[in-house]
């Protein structure tokens, strides 16, 4: 099908739906790489009058990578919800915006028409948004997952403790994770990145963890972002698995060049559930995405990288993961050249995930040649913070020694949930305060008693098997 609008005497054609999603997205590094990206602002402002235009239904009807040869769209088209597209099957894009930003529209509404909802949808129906638009949508969703703590509920904002080591060293990992524990972070997730991706490291890594959770009886859960066929053996080995990890992207192509399949990941969930680890719930996935990813495998079959990344959103709800963590600005200038765009992706990433019903995090990030800074993130931070994002990243300094890119710090989440009034997952809170790491009203306690509790004399006796 052929799309056109019309404007300053021109008429602007866009031969199908890709190309359309295309030309309407914002300016963004990955697009113009990929030659997706519209030509000039008057052509990106046609596409978007066009899309606007373009009835939700059509997109059951047109898919932007073939069905018979791409499994995520396979999975996108057979476990669309009729029921649920019912009450929004009549609207065009554009309407779906302003039904979006009605004053009417209730959480509970929201979450009813998800399943209704494709990527596509979402991704074409943010290209329409400004920023406070995304942010004032995404605000209206709600997502709340279960396992050792309750993650998502309304006033409250969660943090990955991220105490990654260049060479793995367990009294490394253990001290940044004491370090955070005592600035309130952690309740999201302990999530290490190893060093060293074998399942030998993730089983040492994963025993560490488990025995510091047990010695002081934290409610958290633990995950070494290693590739889920690692985590897998270790399951078979015996070891401590809380949560199954994943990168994941929006085509089977990409996916296959993680090495990974759905039929592998849905595999793995259930062998995580079989573990039975949680104690309020068993959502046991953590998955990874950003834009970018599937147009750096050359996967994107020319599909702009917005969209993309929404696919991989479809992929990510199969699972009913815990998690999800959109990392906004780490795979480089090429795919978003500065902090307008990273700001821009976050807040879309953010938007699209929680429409689709996803538990959204956000690693508000920057490589180091990227045309970024601290004062950007702390512009994405407030922002993702307004908008309900579920989880942040907690890493020490804001600074990854491992993976070497700028992140967000301990620090910063005092940042925002002090300007925001955020609290932590009630169970964490609890546990801080009996602890003595905060006091009542969830602030941090200047007292040396909690730090004497969390660095016993054998730390290092920890990391035993």
């Amino acid at each position: 099908m052929v799309f056109s609008h019309t404007t300053h005497g021109r008429t602007y054609r866009f031969g199908d739906l890709k190309a359309l999603l295309a030309k309407a997205s914002p300016l963004r590094s990955g697009d113009v790489l990929g030659e997706v990206a519209a030509e000039s602002d008057i052509e990106r402002i046609a596409a978007r009058y066009a899309l606007a235009d373009v009835p939700l239904t059509h997109f059951l009807t047109e898919a932007v990578v073939p069905y018979e040869s791409d499994e995520v769209t396979r999975l996108i088209i057979d476990t669309h919800d009729e029921a649920a597209f019912l009450p929004i099957r009549d609207l065009t894009v554009g309407q779906l915006r302003e039904w979006l930003l009605s004053d009417e529209l209730t959480v509970e509404t929201l979450t009813g028409v998800a399943s209704g909802l494709t990527p596509e949808m979402v991704a074409a129906v943010s290209k329409l948004m400004r920023n406070q638009d995304l942010i004032l949508a995404a605000r209206k969703c709600r997502v709340v997952t279960h396992f050792r703590n309750t993650l998502g509920l309304p006033g409250r904002m969660s943090v990955r403790l991220q105490p990654n080591h260049p060479a793995d060293d367990i009294q490394g990992i253990l001290v940044s994770t004491i370090d955070g524990l005592l600035y309130g972070c952690g309740d999201a997730v302990i999530g290490i990145n190893p060093a060293s991706d074998s399942t030998a490291t993730a089983i040492e890594l994963l025993r560490a963890l488990d025995n510091f959770r047990l010695r002081f009886n934290a409610p958290l859960q633990m995950c070494v972002l290693t590739h889920i066929t690692n985590t897998m053996g270790a399951i078979e080995a015996g070891a401590p698995v809380d949560l199954v990890f994943q990168s994941i992207a929006g085509t089977q192509k990409a996916n296959e060049n993680f090495g990974i399949t759905l039929a592998l990941l849905q595999e793995a969930h259930e062998a995580a559930l079989s573990l039975r680890r949680g104690t309020v719930g068993q959502n046991c996935m953590y998955f990874e995405t950003g834009q970018g990813t599937a147009l750096s495998a050359n996967a994107h079959f020319g599909v702009d990288q917005q969209t993309c990344e929404a696919r991989a959103y479809a992929v990510a709800r199969r699972y009913s993961p815990l998690l999800v963590n959109t990392v906004v600005g780490f795979i480089g200038p090429e795919y978003l050249f500065d902090s307008k765009q990273i700001i821009r992706a976050g807040l879309e990433d953010h938007f699209c995930g929680k429409l689709l019903g996803l538990p959204m995090g956000c690693d508000v990030c920057y490589t180091n040649h990227a045309e970024a800074d601290q004062d950007d993130m702390d512009t994405l931070l407030t922002l993702l913070g307004v908008a309900g994002v579920n989880f942040i990243m907690g890493v020490p300094g804001a600074d990854d020694i491992m993976l070497n890119y700028q992140s967000t710090s301990f620090h910063d989440s005092l940042y925002v949930r002090e300007v925001l009034g955020l609290k932590r997952a009630p169970e964490f809170e609890y546990w801080l305060q009996q602890m003595e790491i905060t006091d009542a009203a969830g602030r941090l306690r200047p007292s040396q008693v909690a730090a004497d509790k969390l660095l016993p004399g054998d730390l290092l006796g920890l990391g035993g098997a």
